[in-house]
């Protein structure tokens, strides 16, 4: 918790005259505090700090009172106006002391500059004067009746010159649990509460989260430990869920998902330790039951790990009310969580087939062997805290010790599976990090696969299935699109010489034959290429799509599917084979060197990083 100061600042004609006036009036002593005067007008609070004026509003109404019902959760958004050019810091304050059950506090709004280290904020935005800014009071009443707060604003020109009213109590920066703040805050949604978990429910709810590089939906809070269960809003990768067997364990899925290296996923997340249970309960227990058929089912199969996906049953809770028949007569759900692609469940259907989401929102089952998209779930522990963001897919909640700001100057080599970079020229200059799979630089890849002039460009592979610098889609890739697509500002921050591998990867095989001779990973394989530029493996992080049905295009990966044919990524996410004469989308990967640094961003999508080499 901090208290809100705001930095001191005046020209120095001022600040002579005002010591020279003090300086006689009290015959040496100099404070800025005696310029600082709080008082009442009318339902309104104006300050007056010598010849400063500064207003509050809430709600565009002057008004100094904070309402709120019963069980319920308001943000009251203050402007506060300095038509002048000096700086003064401030705290915001509430008089009296708050009923039981009810919490108040500052939270980041709009225009707030990030405090500086002295613990404070600037009143006035970042290189202007005479600015208004807004900030967001938050204020939590779980009790039975409403209360109001009487809210004041006091201001001081010095750092020690924040001392409150008598009966005033300071308002903190609040951090609010991520199990109460989606709850309490959402819009275009609603809850299903089964009595052990309380779903989110709804076509588009804000609960969007963004953490360590990837945009996640809240799906549900336990309702005795509140922890926070998350899955990720786009398919991650595209795997197999196993040689045959249709159980969790031991799958290819669990393997990929829990795999701590460089290869996948857990490898790649920020902290977990610190973020999500690692030894959440993944219930995998059988279940062939239709769309709309709701019942919890019994948990015969429990497996204990940190990363899963959604079961069946998890999917059917989030989808209530959100669940009709089409015109095939098919039971598709328009909920939040059907997001166009196709992509595995945990839930074996029996032992033969396993469940999953198709793009229309229905559930299928697909045999184990088969290729389909993969979305990771965690659990958040009960003490992660959101800090930023209103839950929407534009500003998704940010959250505690994950919402870095001042980047400039860090290695891009720092940071984390799946943040954006801008990169290269165009309308193809958007890029994410993959992996630091060589250990000292930064893979990265396209957001997309290319585009020219608005539509995705298709291209052949080659006359064989090995990918190399000469074949076609490889003398592209290092000749024109370095030079057109690039562009001689990015093209030295690329690595010159880069091994690309080419394992084959048939029906029922894992991921990690694209790499390694075997499962163990402990040869990578021989079958690789060398050049500057290539292509994502089947498998590897971020070469899953990250568009609706439709509105992509099935893109070519470098792995080889059989004797004659190459794998791609399908419109819905899933993967099959095609031969290498054939045309599909290209998403280019190359790895960055270790001494490129972030110049600015945050490493979302509206904000990407940008790039400099040092």
């Amino acid at each position: 918790m901090k208290k809100l100061l705001l930095e001191t600042s005046f020209s120095k004609i001022y600040m002579i005259v005002m010591i020279i006036i003090t300086l006689l009036i009290l015959g040496g002593y100099f404070s800025y505090a005696m310029f600082t005067v709080s008082k009442e007008k009318g339902n309104a609070i104006s300050i007056v700090t010598g010849n400063l004026e500064y207003k509050l509003t809430v709600d565009e109404e002057e008004t100094n009172k904070l309402t709120v019902e019963s069980n319920s959760v308001k943000d009251f958004i203050v402007t506060l106006s300095n038509p002048n050019n000096i700086k003064a810091r401030f705290n915001f304050y509430y008089i009296g002391s708050l009923p039981n059950n009810v919490t108040a506090g500052y939270i980041t709004g709009d225009g707030v500059n990030i405090p500086p280290t002295e613990v404070g904020t600037n009143l006035e935005k970042i290189n202007t004067t005479g600015s208004s800014n807004t900030y967001t009071i938050r204020v939590s009443n779980r009790s039975d009746s409403s209360t109001t707060i009487t809210l004041g604003v006091n201001v001081g020109l010095d750092y020690n010159d924040l001392s409150l009213p008598s009966n005033g109590q300071l308002f903190e920066e609040v951090s609010m649990l991520a199990s109460d703040v989606v709850i309490e805050n959402l819009n275009n949604g609603s809850t299903y509460d089964d009595g052990v978990d309380t779903f989110i429910t709804g076509e588009d709810p804000n609960n969007y989260v963004w953490y360590s590089g990837k945009l996640w939906r809240v799906v549900s809070v336990n309702n005795e430990d509140q922890t926070t269960k998350l899955v990720t809003q786009w398919n991650i990768s595209v795997i197999n869920y196993s040689n045959g067997s249709t159980s969790f364990k031991d799958s290819y899925l669990e393997d990929w998902l829990n795999d701590t290296t460089e290869d996948g996923f857990l490898g790649n997340l920020r902290d977990p330790d610190k973020f999500i249970v690692m030894d959440s309960q993944w219930n995998t227990t059988e279940d062939n039951r239709s769309l709309g058929e709701i019942t919890r089912p019994n948990s015969t199969s429990i497996v204990t790990d940190p990363i899963g996906t959604l079961n069946t049953y998890e999917y059917q809770a989030a989808s209530k009310k959100y669940i009709e028949e089409n015109e095939e007569g098919q039971k598709v759900s328009n909920g939040y969580l059907n997001n166009g692609l196709l992509w595995w469940l945990l839930t074996p259907y029996d032992d033969i087939y396993v469940n999953t989401i198709r793009w229309n929102g229905e559930i299928r089952f697909y045999t184990a062997p088969e290729i389909n998209g993969i979305r990771p779930s965690i659990v958040l522990k009960t003490n992660i805290k959101i800090v930023d963001g209103n839950g929407t897919e534009r500003d998704p909640y940010r959250l505690e010790g994950d919402n870095d700001n001042n980047l400039e100057g860090t290695y891009l080599k720092e940071r984390y599976s799946g943040e954006y970079i801008q990169f290269g020229v165009g309308e193809n200059n958007l890029y994410r990090i993959v992996s630091h799979e060589n250990g000292i630089g930064t893979k990265i890849t396209s957001a997309e696969p290319l585009k020219e002039n608005s539509s995705f460009k298709t291209i052949s592979f080659g006359d064989n299935i090995n990918y190399s610098s000469t074949n076609t889609i490889g003398s592209f890739l290092n000749g024109e699109y370095l030079t057109n697509y690039i562009g001689n500002n990015y093209i030295n921050m690329i690595e010159e010489n880069n091994t690309w591998y080419l394992g084959a990867v048939g029906d029922g095989m894992s991921y990690k034959l694209a790499k390694y001779i075997d499962t163990n990973m402990t040869d990578l394989t021989s079958n690789k290429a060398q050049s500057q530029v290539g292509l994502l493996r089947l498998g590897e992080l971020m070469a899953g799509q990250f568009f609706k049905d439709k509105n992509n295009t099935r893109y070519w990966v470098i792995t080889p599917y059989k004797d004659s044919t190459v794998r791609y990524i399908g419109y819905s996410g899933n993967a099959y084979g095609n031969v290498p004469t054939s045309s599909n989308g290209v998403r280019p990967s190359l790895n960055l060197k270790q001494n490129v640094i972030i110049t600015s961003g945050d490493g979302t999508k509206n904000n990407p990083f940008t790039l400099s080499i040092q």
